[in-house]
């Protein structure tokens, strides 16, 4: 089936938003999980520009990547690689750029959406390890108030 620009567009925005809920679960369950021994680099301080668990982000770069070259522009295939490509844009200028400044972007990073982001990240790198993290998604963090409780919680319930 042949996609219009503006078909494509609109299934690139919609992957794009998915990408979110693809890297929640990732991050939950399997950085935070099996895949814990590439992610520990992330929540330790890193001593050079590139981490292991850049790594996850080269894997999905390579899925956007392959699809844009191998599926033709009117293609579904195609926009899929857009989407991912722009959720990984995305997650490079505000996870990589503003919460843990690996880039040299210039940002206000108190206001709004993305004081947000860096409180509700800050709170997710607060727990010792892989267990009792919370604040998985990359773009999105329910309200700090409730990622604070669940943080107590979690730190109540592995005590005792």
């Amino acid at each position: 089936m042949s996609l219009s620009l503006w078909q494509g567009a609109c299934l690139a925005l919609l992957i794009a938003g998915a990408m979110e809920l693809v890297a929640w679960g990732v991050h939950r369950y399997v950085m935070h999980g099996p895949g814990w021994i590439l992610h520990k680099s992330h929540h330790v301080r890193s001593k050079g520009w590139l981490e292991w668990n850049d790594l996850y982000g080269l894997f999905f770069a390579l899925i956007s990547v392959a699809l844009l070259m191998l599926e033709p522009v009117d293609s579904a295939g195609y926009w899929v690689g857009i989407g991912m490509t722009l959720y990984g844009a995305l997650y490079a200028i505000l996870h990589d750029g503003l919460v843990h400044r690996r880039l040299p972007l210039r940002f206000d990073r108190m206001n709004g959406f993305f004081r947000h982001l860096v409180r509700s990240h800050h709170l997710h790198h607060a727990t010792q390890g892989r267990d009792g993290a919370v604040s998985f998604g990359f773009l999105y963090a329910p309200p700090l108030k409730v990622l604070a409780a669940r943080l107590r919680h979690n730190r109540q319930h592995r005590r005792g």
